[in-house]
């Protein structure tokens, strides 16, 4: 069974100049299980209807930073590659493990856009060398990002994908395992621009009791 561990907000900041009211709502994890290369966790930011995220960054006054506790690493395929463009879904029935590459993205899972008819994400100014070796995640001065037009942005379900990892040495539990803090910026429903600066997945009180429960609730195996 598919579980999402709904999360609440830490230091989130708006910019002046931005929409006051920001549809940013917290994270959710939903984890995948152990498919033989690590807990496999899909990260996405949950917003309200209507509206969409287009970038996912890190600068200056809130930089980026998704890492992992200590002696766990990301896993990262050798077809692979950093975001959702290098994800080659064809190639899955030949080389399996790709599917469970850690990668960054927004809303689309692969190359093919899936589920989306294509797939715009870019990126700028970030040093992937660190992640695509198993480590941080990190940047003050850069950003993924799809333009406002590109349909991928838009909330489905009241969430934004923006990111697969599988960690090596997992606990099953994305919350415990992955820690760090994002920015991001989109649109709200009124067509308004928003950001979220220096945003980080902490629990809401009362979740840490559950934290345990529901990472072995939403463990589960495919093949």
């Amino acid at each position: 069974m598919k579980a999402t561990i709904m999360l609440g907000t830490a230091g989130a900041l708006t910019l002046a100049g931005f929409a006051q009211a920001s549809p940013y709502g917290g994270f959710t994890f939903e984890s995948l299980g152990n498919m033989g290369y690590g807990e496999t966790y899909r990260m996405s930011v949950n917003i309200d209807e209507g509206c969409r995220i287009d970038a996912v960054f890190g600068n200056s006054v809130g930089p980026l930073s998704i890492g992992l506790q200590g002696g766990m690493s990301f896993y990262q395929n050798a077809l692979g590659g950093p975001t959702s463009t290098s994800i080659n879904s064809a190639f899955f029935a030949l080389a399996p493990s790709l599917e469970w590459d850690s990668y960054t993205t927004i809303g689309a899972l692969y190359a093919n856009g899936d589920p989306y008819p294509e797939n715009k994400l870019l990126d700028i100014g970030i040093d992937w060398a660190s992640f695509e070796a198993g480590g941080e995640l990190a940047t003050n001065n850069g950003s993924w990002f799809v333009t406002p037009v590109d349909p991928q942005g838009a909330s489905v379900g009241g969430t934004v994908l923006i990111g697969q990892f599988t960690v090596i040495g997992g606990s099953g539990n994305g919350l415990a395992d992955l820690t760090g803090q994002i920015s991001i910026q989109g649109k709200d429903a009124n067509g308004n621009t928003f950001q979220d600066l220096g945003i980080t997945w902490v629990p809401a009180p009362g979740a840490l009791a559950l934290l345990g429960v529901a990472g072995l609730a939403g463990r589960r195996r495919r093949r």
